[in-house]
């Protein structure tokens, strides 16, 4: 049998093929304020990592109310301190940045920081006498 279906015919005017108006792209959606932190701080990461050795380790610990300390040791043993405002912005820095992170600050991450003259300097002052934290007043 042959097919007998009639094709659709525009009711009452309406012309059969509209051409239809190009659609405008969508624009992304604005990054939120946490995801511009994570950004500047990935950047951050980055620069880092790329001054020091060309990578780098961090681990992240929270230090108070409001604060994330990323703490990073470079391929050649320098280290630094970033603070994020979360963990969760912390966490996707690092994510951004491809930064490998350990569960804490010991062992054979603790094991490849190089401390300088003025790391000892400081901490065998605290130990020896030399300038130190302030007297707490008397009360």
């Amino acid at each position: 049998m042959a097919d007998t279906t009639q094709p659709e015919t525009p009711e009452s005017g309406e012309s059969a093929a509209q051409p239809s108006a190009p659609e405008a792209p969508a624009k992304p959606p604005k990054p939120s304020k946490d995801e511009k932190r994570a950004e500047r701080l990935a950047r951050q990461i980055t620069a880092f990592a790329t001054g020091h050795g060309g990578s780098a380790e961090g681990q992240i610990a929270h230090i108070g109310r409001g604060s994330v300390r990323i703490a990073l040791v470079g391929a050649d043993g320098e280290w630094g301190v970033l603070v994020a405002p979360s963990q969760e912005s912390a966490r996707r820095a690092a994510e951004i940045a491809g930064l490998t992170l350990q569960d804490a600050f010991d062992g054979e991450l603790a094991a490849k920081v190089r401390t300088g003259p003025y790391e000892w300097a400081r901490m065998a002052g605290i130990q020896l006498g030399g300038p130190g934290n302030p007297p707490a007043p008397a009360s």
